[in-house]
């Protein structure tokens, strides 16, 4: 996977926490995706939950009304996201919020009955040490249920600048965000001790005027890093009409300009009488 600016991913979301629901429309989906697969799940209720992730709180106000008597936790690397979804859940005293990093979760192990996330873990190099993590805070019999990005995410605008790239002759390129896919989660998964798995992927597609409109829409919901690098000279402002053109014509229709998304939605067990790693 091309390698991750973690400052940089909580810079761009701290900044645009406060925007970021205005234009999040595929995240809302999958949240409201995620909190139908909530409703679903046998057994008894959860008593404590935690959602990795949780940045303005719009799963979290779903699991209040899901899990009315369990204590909630969010969880959200960007500062500036935790306070903006303290300020959405005020009203909500089940709910705590802090900031900490998800490959090194603040918690004993054991603690939580159910841990959730949605569209995070694509921010991650390595599954492996989120997933370690989780199965270690969770109880046993614990639940799983996540939702991220998968590798045909916005394979559009990646192939198209992937091909400006190499008619420019910049040699190998290196610049756009790369996704896990199904197999890499299936077996992360499995490395980290879960079992029961139930794993899917579905896509969801919108659709933009042109591609300077879908990268706006992208720097407004802090998914910088899922597009090409920005100019910073001719050559490469070369690159980046080129591959607008090559999109256009590769991919537009009736006007506008497609942006896919695979989304991997994943519910997996931890072991009734497994031990923490």
């Amino acid at each position: 996977m091309t390698g991750i600016d973690r400052k940089k991913v909580k810079k761009a979301f701290g900044r645009q926490a406060v925007e970021y629901d205005l234009h999040a429309s595929v995240q809302k989906r999958i949240v409201a995706r995620i909190a139908g697969i909530l409703r679903e799940l046998p057994g008894t209720p959860p008593r404590r939950v935690l959602d990795i992730g949780s940045g303005t709180g719009v799963l979290l106000t779903e699991l209040t009304a899901v899990y009315p008597a369990a204590e909630l936790i969010g969880l959200d690397l960007a500062f500036g996201m935790s306070h903006t979804a303290r300020a959405n859940l005020a009203a909500h005293t089940s709910a705590r919020l802090l900031t900490g990093e998800a490959e090194a979760l603040p918690f004993r192990d054991n603690a939580f009955d159910l841990v959730v996330s949605t569209s995070t873990f694509q921010w991650l190099e390595s599954l492996d040490r989120v997933f370690s993590e989780v199965f270690r805070v969770l109880s046993a019999k614990g639940r799983f249920v996540f939702a991220l990005f998968g590798r045909d995410t916005l394979f559009e605008l990646r192939g198209s600048y992937r091909k400006a790239w190499e008619l420019a002759g910049q040699g190998q390129e290196e610049r756009t965000h790369t996704f896990h896919g199904i197999a890499e989660v299936e077996a992360a998964l499995g490395r980290a001790g879960f079992n029961a798995l139930s794993v899917a992927a579905e896509l969801e597609v919108e659709h933009h005027a042109d591609v300077p409109a879908l990268l706006r829409s992208l720097k407004r919901i802090g998914a910088g890093n899922a597009s090409p690098a920005g100019s910073r000279g001719l050559s490469e402002r070369r690159v980046m009409l080129d591959m607008m053109a090559i999109y256009c014509g590769r991919y537009g229709e009736d006007g506008l300009i497609p942006a896919t998304y695979e989304v991997i939605y994943c519910s997996a067990s931890k072991p009734p009488a497994a031990r923490s790693t």
